[in-house]
């Protein structure tokens, strides 16, 4: 994957998390199923739209096309991550050339023009895109509908090193008196967890590394510290833009939030560091024509003219514009899923021995963040916010 590429991707993802994670409820999204589509429209865009979608994008409209191609295929490389884009266009709708012949390559369909049978045919398709994960593809189709886009991409991953699960009732804060699915491990790696300091206080990151090249980063903030401005921070950390201090090298007491370090009795010589987590599962439903302007969709979803000469000489504009995701965190693995579909309408035993060890233990069980990091590029494919944990029930 291009740096370049990686960075204004990243980077929607941070002005995204300022708006979506507000706290008030769990969320989870995927920057990286959204800014690809934006790329090829910008490809085909004219006027104040083009200029939009080229701020939104973070680079000039005429390389956003070769820089999706070339994203797309590389999303298709990663392990246990599956990656499509599709295009059902009305028959008489008329594509320039130039632009469809940039598109990756994925599924090309027709409109049949009744929306609960495209409606159908776009839902197998997310479902079958995202082995069952999503069901739904999420765009609003009516007769004026005249072309759709879409990408999906489902990530599946296990622990290299499973957790214990079991139900517990919390005994404190937001949480507490509740059954939650508790995880835990230990592990002689210290460095796992990292403290770091952002522009809104301290935040604990703890690294769960995953078999297949990608890990998820779970986010600590400082209590009252606003969800946005704790997952931002935590990418400036995972994209290595911010400095952060592992905990073999952090002084004894509480350094970061849900973290104390001190020490400990143990059989062996090695430190110690133990992890407890609340598992979840977390599904959201985006519209992103609420956000227009951080999406460079302002103009485009204007329906008085058309804004994509270069994709049809019919006048085209934005009708539609959303993103299903799920997360699911637990003992074994990760589980993310996002489909994005953006619609365009016609315009308008112990031994005896002892040992002094260093020992840090973490726990993350009250609302936290969370981000699926590609380890090689450092590519956000999944970001959200943990507001309740997963329930058990009897």
């Amino acid at each position: 994957m291009r740096n370049s590429t990686v960075r204004a991707v990243n980077r929607l993802t941070q002005r995204w998390a300022e708006q979506a994670a507000t706290g008030n409820a769990g969320t989870v999204f995927t920057a990286a199923g959204v800014w690809p589509l934006l790329a090829l429209l910008a490809d085909g865009a004219g006027g104040p739209a083009r200029a939009e979608l080229a701020e939104a994008l973070g680079m000039p409209a005429g390389a956003a096309a070769g820089a999706a191609r070339e994203l797309l295929g590389a999303l298709g490389d990663v392990r246990g991550l599956q990656s499509a884009t599709g295009l059902w266009a009305k028959a008489d709708v008329r594509l320039e050339e130039g632009w469809s012949a940039k598109l990756p390559a994925g599924t090309r369909g027709t409109l049949s023009g009744d929306p609960d049978a495209d409606g159908k045919a776009l839902d197998a398709w997310a479902g079958e895109r995202t082995g069952g994960l999503i069901e739904r593809m999420p765009v609003v189709l009516d007769h004026e509908t005249r072309l759709v886009l879409a990408s999906a991409l489902a990530l599946r991953l296990r622990w290299i090193k499973p957790f214990y699960d079991w139900p517990c009732e919390l005994e404190q804060g937001p949480w507490a008196d509740r059954t939650v699915c508790v995880l835990s491990r230990s592990t002689s790696l210290l460095d796992r967890v990292t403290v770091a300091h952002g522009p809104a206080g301290a935040v604990t990151l703890l690294e769960v590394v995953g078999d297949t090249g990608v890990d998820v980063h779970l986010v600590l903030g400082e209590p009252g510290t606003l969800p946005g401005q704790v997952l931002t921070t935590g990418i400036d950390v995972v994209t290595r833009a911010l400095p952060a201090t592992g905990a073999s090298l952090l002084p004894d007491g509480n350094p970061g939030p849900g973290l104390h370090i001190g020490s400990a009795s143990s059989t062996v010589r090695v430190p110690r560091l133990d992890i407890r987590a609340v598992a979840f599962d977390i599904r959201a439903e985006h519209d992103l024509l609420d956000h227009a302007g951080l999406f460079g969709l302002a103009t485009a979803s204007e329906r008085s003219t058309g804004h994509f000469p270069g994709v049809s000489a019919e006048p085209l504009a934005i009708g539609s514009a959303r993103q299903s995701a799920l997360a699911r965190f637990h003992a074994e693995g990760f589980e993310a899923a996002a489909v994005t579909a953006m619609a365009a309408a016609v315009g308008c035993a112990p031994p005896s021995k002892t040992y002094r060890v260093r020992r840090a233990e973490v726990r993350f069980d009250r609302p936290f963040g969370f981000l699926a990091v590609h380890r090689t590029s450092r590519l956000v494919l999944a970001a959200g916010w943990v507001n309740e944990p997963a329930m058990v029930t009897e």
